[in-house]
């Protein structure tokens, strides 16, 4: 008899099986090749992969960010908290072990007991160790911890996410300010040309030379100008504002100065797709997530199965507290349980039911994480392609416009030609050269889309 009760606690603790599907990520490959003809070789970005741009004001303002944004902050929490919750559902792999006590005293009523010698009050103490365990015989426990680790490991890759997106935000920020800087060098110049020709054209009318219409297209595109110009310091102003939240403190305390030239274009290349997927944070994210939906099939699956319990207790007990320590107040107590359901209308199959479709979506939302990640590198490519024709049509369009400036110049000099086809002209050389700003700074606000399409700098840590 002995043997037979120690048997079932050899037996609960036997190795268990895991019930549920094995994880296999879904076959989706990206391709071999990229619509828009990137190179197959790659550029092995840092993890700091701003910079490239060579930029030593970008890098502390991207250092800035980093240690300092409150989103990021936040985000690193919710890494930390999840990774606790992985703590607790590891620790159903162990048995429990409380330590109880208790000291009582009871009185009876003398006049409700019917024995007169009885003794109407009764002390007792006690204290005891109580075991409990779960031998987890169907694995439920340890899909549940895969699931936690899964949902663990999916918010460490959005921490990755977001990181990424906030130094691609600053550097973003960061050039539209230099491209309105730029735009602002530009409209400055051309309020002092235009505020001389205003005087020039002043002069004459006040000599009796012209009859003030070109005064009045002057002083008209010297107000135009102050109009650009404030519209340009103005989204100065609101691209300054968000770099100093994207850097945790406040616009009032944060403001760069101006900084003009030419900066250089780093050189990235994509790679091939299937390389970019695996450095993408979001797409690890995906995968985990879908690692997790997987992991809850088997929790699900291990309901409709018997659910076995061990427990134990050991300790001291006695009516006295003079003798509670005495080795015949020791108590002893094993036991081992099973249950299994039987009849719950039809929640287990429903729980399985929900489990299964949950992955569909996961795995749903994990192929259209791929795509949208490939999409990114397509667009960027495509914006980089297409600013670099940009740049090289409006270099040749400023060349022409100063030429067409310089002859209409001539030609009123000499009367040959109104003062509106100067304006026009000299209109039409600011108007490249603010285009001009803005694609050179968009040029690397898409490079840097493209580092963050490409999946930054991770380095697999």
């Amino acid at each position: 008899m002995k043997l037979r009760f120690y048997l079932i606690p050899a037996i609960l603790l036997a190795p268990s099986c895991m019930l549920g599907p094995d994880f296999q990520l879904p076959g989706v490959t990206g391709g071999t090749g990229w619509k828009e003809g990137a190179a197959a070789d790659s550029t092995n970005l840092p993890d700091t992969w701003w910079r490239l741009y060579g930029d030593a004001s970008l890098n502390r303002l991207v250092d800035r960010a980093l240690s300092a944004n409150n989103d990021l902050a936040a985000a690193k929490s919710r890494v930390d908290t999840s990774r606790a919750l992985v703590g607790i559902d590891q620790a159903r792999l162990f048995p429990t072990l409380d330590l109880a006590g208790s000291a009582g005293i009871a009185r009876a009523s003398g006049n409700v007991n019917p024995n007169p010698a009885a003794e109407l009050e009764n002390k007792n103490f006690r204290g005891s160790f109580n075991l409990a365990f779960d031998p987890d015989l169907w694995g439920r426990n340890k899909r549940l911890i895969e699931s936690s680790t899964a949902d663990a490991d999916a918010m460490a890759a959005r921490y990755d996410s977001l990181r990424l997106g906030l130094a691609t935000e600053v550097v973003r920020q960061y050039f539209v300010v230099r491209g309105l800087d730029e735009q602002r060098a530009v409209l400055q110049d051309t309020l002092k040309s235009r505020q001389e020709a205003l005087d020039i054209q002043k002069t004459k009318t006040d000599a009796g030379l012209t009859d003030g219409l070109a005064t009045s297209s002057a002083r008209t595109e010297l107000e135009l100008a102050r109009n650009d110009l404030a519209n340009v310091e103005r989204q100065r102003g609101a691209a300054e504002h968000a770099l100093a939240v994207l850097c945790g403190t406040r616009p009032a305390d944060f403001a760069m100065t101006e900084s003009l030239g030419q900066r250089p274009l780093p050189d990235i290349r994509p790679g091939l797709p299937a390389s970019v997927l695996a450095r993408r944070p979001d797409v690890r994210a995906a995968e985990q997530s879908l690692k997790s939906a997987n992991a809850k099939i088997g929790v699900a699956e291990a309901n409709f199965y018997p659910n076995f319990s061990l427990t134990g207790s050991a300790g001291l007990e006695s009516l006295s507290a003079s003798n509670f320590l005495d080795w015949e107040s020791r108590i002893l107590s094993l036991g081992a349980g099973a249950a299994m359901p039987v009849f719950e209308g039809g929640a287990n199959q429903s729980r399985l039911a929900a489990a299964r479709s949950q992955y569909e979506e996961t795995l749903a939302g994990y192929r259209q994480t791929l795509l949208i990640a490939l999409r990114e590198v397509e667009d960027s490519l495509v914006d980089l392609k297409g600013l670099a024709k940009s740049r090289a049509a409006l270099d040749a369009a400023l060349a022409s416009a100063k030429d067409t400036r310089q002859l209409t110049q001539e030609r009123y000099d000499e009367g040959l030609t109104s003062y509106l086809d100067v304006v026009n002209a000299d209109r039409t050389v600011l108007q490249i050269r603010l285009s001009i700003a803005v694609v050179d700074a968009q040029q690397h606000i898409s490079l840097a889309a493209l580092a963050k399409a490409l999946g930054g700098g991770w380095s697999g840590k």
